[in-house]
């Protein structure tokens, strides 16, 4: 009696081991030969001709189906019923759905955002409050560097929730710069001022012409307007150059820049 059952435990433990064994394999082999298959992916002449955008949301989608058919074969390896699996996660993909909502929320929102493109990586934008450059969109998150070199992470679920604003959308952008100088200063000779500085500078595009108007009338001064179009990759230096250049011209010229001014009236009884 005691050597038949002694048997029977070898043989269930033979059994079992050369399950595990088989199993502890095909976990490595297949391991293995998907990182070798995304290095093949990722080298490959359709991946280097593809658009970075989709290259990186589908390479992740599929490193991620792939690991889950080796986690299923790993599960009929070991001798589980596959209807008594599909069961168990069918039941158990209602309470993670459910404990979940807002990563299938991002996930939604990745999928979305490879539909309508409103963004690709190394666009400048703005959304969620944060401004940077796009490094990574993945199927949950997108990545953004701002300009002080900070890393940024926004569910993708927000993105798409949220006004995104593209900066990079276009080839050329235009500057809005505000000038207030004093009340009684010649108009004529500050728009002449303004459009002169902003022809002489070379990064600022002719076409459509440098405009500049007159644009408001308030408590302490006169504010003029100046747009001036420009490359994407200009904007700031341009800027700042006009910033600077325009000051210059109008303590050259005499002209007076605005203060905050309060009338005190004095009452004697």
């Amino acid at each position: 009696m005691i050597e038949t059952l002694l048997n029977k435990l070898v043989e269930m433990c033979a059994n079992v081991g050369g399950k595990l064994l088989a199993a502890i394999l095909v976990l490595v082999v297949g391991s293995i030969l998907i990182k070798c298959l995304m290095k093949a992916l990722c080298k490959s002449k359709l991946s280097k001709h593809a658009d970075p955008t989709v290259h990186n949301f589908l390479i992740n989608l599929i490193r991620i189906g792939l690991y889950v058919l080796l986690i299923v074969t790993i599960i009929a390896i070991m001798g589980v019923p596959m209807a008594s699996v599909v069961a168990v996660i069918a039941s158990a993909g209602v309470a993670v759905g459910l404990a979940l909502q807002g990563s299938l929320s991002n996930l939604a929102g990745g999928i979305m955002l490879l539909i309508f493109r409103p963004f690709k990586l190394g666009d400048f934008i703005d959304a969620s409050g944060f401004s940077g450059s796009v490094t990574d969109i993945g199927i949950f998150y997108t990545t953004l560097k701002t300009s002080d070199n900070k890393s940024i992470t926004i569910p993708n679920g927000s993105l798409m929730n949220d006004t995104v604003t593209n900066y990079s959308a276009h080839d050329t952008r235009r500057l809005d710069l505000i000038f207030s100088v004093a009340y009684g200063t010649d108009v004529e000779k500050v728009k002449t001022i303004l459009l002169e500085e902003s022809g002489k500078h070379e990064k600022a595009m002719k076409e459509p012409a440098p405009f500049c108007r007159l644009s408001k009338q308030n408590a302490n001064g006169l504010d003029f307007v100046l747009r001036v179009w420009v490359k994407n990759s200009d904007y700031w230096q341009v800027n700042f150059d006009l910033l600077e250049a325009i000051n210059n011209r109008f303590a050259a010229e005499g002209i007076e820049i605005p203060f905050s001014q309060m009338d005190v009236h004095v009452k004697n009884k």
